[in-house]
């Protein structure tokens, strides 16, 4: 059945609620951190209505997530973007990884809302396991053409995964540093450590591919 103009008008602001709903929380959770916001400082701050926050979202848990989700959704947009000229795969993985970096470098508030790092501190923190397996995805979604690329490389696929995780843990430590300030410390900036960082992989996989290259054919001489 085809959708109305009342439908669409509808929808439209219903949209535009959550829209007004989500920077509001946004707010929130960075004055009070997830634990110390409620649904009725949301509902202030947005200017409706407890009830009408309830319309939309079940929880605010829920808001968080779809904060998330929406923070997700970009920095996929952005890696995807990056890699659309790549020339081989240790360009591809460059890029993907030095796009991820930049993302999060660019955005510090999007790097405290995936850590959970509004006043809270550095604590674990989930939103519920069908909400953190979701966006879990999308976060390993995010990071998959830097890993696809390793395997493009010649890493198989347990390694790969392996420095995947090391590339994340590596990059949220700079990413740390940098926005806390600690970078001031040592004579080097963030963004000139992830590009050693990425130089120095991209040389230890030639070197890992060429040693079970030769491993393998010289098995059972």
């Amino acid at each position: 059945m085809p959708q109305t103009n009342t439908d669409a008008r509808q929808a439209a602001v219903s949209t535009m609620k959550q829209s007004l709903i989500l920077d509001a929380a946004r707010a929130i959770f960075e004055e009070d951190g997830i634990e110390g916001a409620s649904i009725r400082a949301i509902a202030k701050k947005a200017g409706y209505t407890p009830g009408a926050i309830y319309f939309h979202f079940a929880s605010k848990e829920d808001i968080y997530a779809a904060l998330l989700d929406q923070s997700l959704d970009l920095l996929v947009a952005r890696v995807t973007t990056s890699i659309a000229d790549a020339r081989n795969p240790k360009h591809q993985m460059y890029l993907a990884g030095r796009a991820f970096f930049d993302f999060y470098a660019e955005n510090p508030r999007d790097l405290d809302l995936g850590f959970y790092l509004f006043r809270g501190g550095m604590r674990p923190y989930g939103l519920g396991s069908v909400r953190d397996q979701d966006l879990n995805e999308k976060l390993l979604w995010a990071l998959a053409p830097f890993r696809h690329a390793l395997m493009e490389m010649g890493l198989d696929d347990n390694i790969a995964e392996h420095e995947t995780s090391a590339f994340f843990a590596h990059t949220s430590g700079l990413l740390l540093l940098k926005h806390t300030g600690r970078m001031t410390l040592f004579s080097s900036d963030a963004g000139s450590q992830i590009d050693s960082y990425l130089t120095n992989l991209e040389h230890r996989v030639d070197h890992m591919v060429a040693v079970a290259a030769w491993s393998e054919s010289h098995e059972g001489l």
